[in-house]
C-alpha cells in the first residue's frame, strides 16, 4: 500500500425543507464533503419533484441548482445520482442530489484501478513500462479481442485500453495488478470511498467517485506525477457523449460505465469558468443515447451554474 497523507471526508447530514412553486422537498440526502469545503451553503436532496420548474442559469442560486436538477431528473423518469465538488475558485461548495445512493458501477471501477495503478506508478514501485501477463480468469467480452494465455502488455497499454477504450480484460489486468479486489477496496475506502464495493459486487456512490476525483485532482494521490500518467488515458476517450457534451470548450478528464440500462460517468472538469470542478452523474432506467442525454443535460445545467459564479 502507497503511503499517503489521509483524507478527511466528514459525513453532513442536512435537513431542511424548501418550498418551490408550491411543491416541498425533503433535503435528506447524506453528503460527503472535504474538511476544507464550505458546509454551511452545502445542501443535499433526495426527494424527485411531481412539477417541473423552467432552468434558470442565473443569479448563482444554490437552491435554485438543487431545484433544476431535481426538475431534469423528474422528466427523465429514470433513477439519479448527481454529486458536485467544486474545487477552485471563492469559497467551493458542494452539491449532492442522491449522491450517497448505490449504484451499479459498471466500468467506473477501472477509475479506481487506474488511479491506483497512477500512485503506485509515481511513488516508483511500479513500472509503467512492466509488463503484466493475461490470464484466462481475465477475459471479458470488450473493445480488444487480441487476447491470448501468455500474452504480456505494459502498463501504459493496459491504461490506454482500460481508459480511452474501456476494454474490460485490460480493467481486470489491472484490478489484478494493483493486488485484486480486496486491495483496491481497501484503498478505495483509505481514501474516503467508503461505500463502494468495486470489481466484485462493483456496486458505487456517485459521492464515493467524486471523493476520488477530488483526492487526485488535489494531489493527494500520487501529485503531478499520477496525473501525467492517469490524465491522458481519460481524455477524448471513445465514450464523450456525458459530461463532456455539457461543457462546451472545457477540458474534462472522466470515466464512464456502461451496462443494460445504466449510463455513468464520473468526471474532473478541469477548465470551468470559474475553477476546476468534480461533477459525477449515476443513471439507471434509460441506457443508450437517452442516458447519455440526460448525463450531458445535468452536465450543462451545472455548467451554467459555475458560469454564473464566475461573473
Amino acid at each position: 500500500m502507497v503511503a499517503r497523507q489521509r483524507i478527511v471526508w466528514p459525513a453532513i447530514i442536512l435537513a431542511a425543507v424548501l418550498t418551490a412553486g408550491g411543491v416541498n422537498v425533503e433535503a435528506k440526502q447524506r453528503v460527503a464533503v472535504p474538511a476544507s469545503y464550505t458546509v454551511g451553503n452545502s445542501i443535499a436532496m433526495g426527494s424527485i419533484f411531481s412539477t417541473l420548474a423552467p432552468i434558470l442559469a442565473t443569479p448563482r442560486s444554490f437552491d435554485t441548482l438543487s431545484f433544476d436538477l431535481q426538475a431534469v431528473i423528474a422528466s427523465s423518469g429514470a433513477s439519479v445520482g448527481v454529486m458536485l465538488i467544486e474545487l477552485g475558485g471563492a469559497a467551493p461548495v458542494t452539491r449532492s442530489v442522491n449522491g450517497s445512493e448505490v449504484f451499479t458501477a459498471a466500468s467506473t471501477y477501472k477509475l479506481a484501478a487506474l488511479m491506483l495503478e497512477a500512485e503506485y506508478i509515481a511513488a516508483g514501485t511500479k513500472d509503467p513500462n512492466g509488463l503484466v501477463c493475461f490470464q484466462d480468469d481475465d477475459y471479458e467480452s470488450g473493445w480488444f479481442a487480441d487476447y491470448v494465455a501468455g500474452t504480456c502488455y505494459t502498463r501504459n497499454e493496459l491504461a490506454l485500453r482500460a481508459g480511452v477504450y474501456s476494454d474490460n480484460t485490460a480493467g481486470h489486468m489491472l484490478v489484478r495488478d494493483v493486488g485484486g479486489a480486496a486491495t483496491l477496496n481497501a484503498w478505495a475506502a483509505s481514501v474516503g470511498a467508503t461505500g463502494s464495493d468495486f470489481f466484485d459486487a462493483n456496486t458505487t456512490t456517485p459521492a464515493d467517485l467524486a471523493t476520488l476525483w477530488a483526492a487526485e485532482a488535489q494531489g493527494e494521490l500520487g501529485g503531478a506525477a499520477a496525473q501525467a500518467w492517469l490524465y491522458p488515458v481519460l481524455t477524448n476517450t471513445r465514450t464523450e457523449a456525458g459530461v463532456p457534451a455539457g461543457v462546451s470548450g472545457a477540458k474534462v478528464v472522466h470515466k464512464t460505465g456502461t451496462i443494460d440500462l445504466v449510463e455513468n460517468d464520473a468526471a474532473l472538469v478541469a477548465s470551468g469558468p470559474a475553477g476546476p470542478y468534480v461533477l459525477v452523474v449515476m443513471t439507471d432506467g434509460l441506457g443508450g443515447s437517452d442516458g447519455w442525454q440526460l448525463i450531458a443535460t445535468i452536465s450543462a445545467t451545472v455548467s451554467r451554474f459555475e458560469a454564473a459564479r464566475a461573473q
